[in-house]
């Protein structure tokens, strides 16, 4: 790579490695036996993430009468042999990050990111996360001044999540995890109208027991779902994966993003912090905007002004019988032309459920951006044109989102790794980020989002001395 035009490092906060999919298996039976591997083997390839057969195994006719969305495929690189090692060589990735200009990597799975959504089992779940978290922190353990592996962690209970959070870091010795963005929930009524539980409000169970052991344990929590299949009515393309794939993994981290903070998790645990990966941050930034606008019309305060007992009804008729004309005349009592004009409300509102921001305590537009702008984190790609939003004046109370480079490397959109962070400096040359934003966005906000929970995140690493010297002011 030719010599930096920037003196600090570059954190990829969101790589990808490939997988040995064999040798997860075979670490899968060591863990879990002989008959929980037959039984991985034999539910592969028969199920997605919502429990329906996936779109490769079904004909024409089956796709169009079950609306089963089309997903991808051709998802690694082929046409750059050294990439593609690259991506499932621990030693040879290692070797070849100052070529990429990348001094630290975190990196997730690729083939097994799935396995937390995919299988019904809580054991078949175990089994896969505990078989990657195992074998590929064993792998990577060696090269770890440069590069770190996120754990696999399930969400299909609080108590599951928990013991294998504990599993990741306690027995494989990782230091972040990825969790799926939602668990899809069969309908409680047994229709065939599944949901997602975004872990926050509306969900079945009390999450906080997990979100806290995060907390103890010094875990920064990423989360990396596309959202596709039965839930997500928009995303049921039978025919065209670019149609659904577009603005997906931003749609997964919404719904999980405005649930955790509606759902006061963000209040309850301020050291927590949470990344939502592949997205980019403009979905961020108006979601955020969204927020601090809702509250001032729809909090406590806001509904002062929709609150059908301040109408002064006497007022309302003696306009509407004055210029209402024609259309005041077809309703001759005053009762009939209140109903008519909407001012008879029978609408009973809980009061328990009235404030909406309840769980968050929120008293100023201020607080939202604390809850928001400083737990939260979101993962954007070198070409992404949306990052300069994370930093725009525009966002209310002055907040900086914070957006963090994910180079993707191992996955379809990378086509030639040594392009990656080239690319993201680019925004830097074309006037969209200055340089102090784009040392935020490829160093700074990655040393926050994980050394915030756990501040030796990075000793020993590469690295070490300039996260000392930034965290020390």
């Amino acid at each position: 790579m030719p010599e930096r035009p920037y003196a600090h490092p570059v954190i990829d906060a969101d790589g990808h490695l490939l997988e040995f999919g064999a040798a997860v298996f075979e670490r899968a039976e060591e863990i879990a036996g002989p008959d929980v591997a037959a039984a991985l083997r034999a539910a592969l390839g028969r199920t997605s993430i919502d429990g329906a057969p996936p779109w490769q195994a079904l004909d024409p006719e089956e796709r169009r009468r079950t609306r089963t969305a089309r997903l991808p495929w051709w998802a690694f690189p082929t046409s750059n042999t050294l990439d593609r090692a690259t991506a499932l060589l621990p030693a040879l990735l290692h070797e070849r990050l100052p070529e990429l200009g990348i001094d630290f990597a975190v990196l997730y799975p690729s083939m097994a990111i799935p396995f937390p959504q995919m299988f019904r089992s809580r054991e078949l779940r175990s089994a896969t996360c505990r078989a990657y978290n195992d074998l590929y922190g064993e792998l990577y353990a060696p090269y770890s001044d440069r590069i770190t592996i996120g754990g696999l962690v399930p969400m299909h209970s609080p108590d599951e999540a928990v013991e294998e959070l504990r599993f990741a870091v306690e027995s494989c010795g990782l230091k972040t995890v990825v969790i799926p963005s939602y668990v899809i929930r069969p309908a409680d009524d047994g229709s065939d109208w599944p949901w997602i539980d975004t872990y926050g409000i509306d969900s079945p169970h009390d999450y906080d027991p997990f979100w806290a052991a995060c907390v103890e344990l010094g875990v920064s929590v990423a989360a990396h779902s596309p959202a596709y299949g039965r839930p997500w009515n928009g995303r049921r393309s039978i025919s065209n994966f670019v149609y659904n794939h577009i603005g997906t993994f931003a749609d997964a981290g919404e719904a999980m993003c405005k649930s955790l903070f509606l759902g006061g998790v963000t209040r309850r645990f301020p050291g927590l912090r949470v990344a939502f990966l592949e997205g980019g941050v403009g979905w961020g930034a108006r979601v955020y905007a969204d927020l601090v606008s809702h509250w001032h019309k729809r909090g406590l305060a806001g509904l002062e002004h929709l609150d059908p007992a301040n109408l002064d009804r006497a007022e309302l008729l003696r306009l509407a019988r004055r210029y209402g004309g024609k259309l005041a005349e077809r309703y001759p009592t005053d009762d009939e032309l209140l109903q008519a004009m909407g001012a008879v409300d029978r609408t009973v509102v809980d009061p328990d459920l009235k404030d909406e921001f309840a769980a968050c305590a929120i008293e100023r537009p201020e607080d939202i951006r604390d809850l928001f702008a400083v737990p939260f984190f979101f993962g954007c790609e070198a070409d992404d044109p949306t990052i300069g939003s994370a930093f725009s004046p525009a966002n209310p109370c002055g907040a900086r989102l914070g957006a963090m480079f994910g180079s993707d490397i191992g996955h379809w959109d990378v086509r030639d790794m040594r392009e990656v962070v080239p690319e993201a400096y680019e925004e830097v040359e074309k006037g969209r980020l200055s340089a102090e934003e784009f040392h935020a966005f490829v160093f700074a906000n990655a040393v926050r989002f994980f050394t915030d929970t756990n501040p030796t995140f990075f000793d020993g690493t590469a690295v070490a001395d300039d996260v000392a010297r930034l965290r020390a002011g």
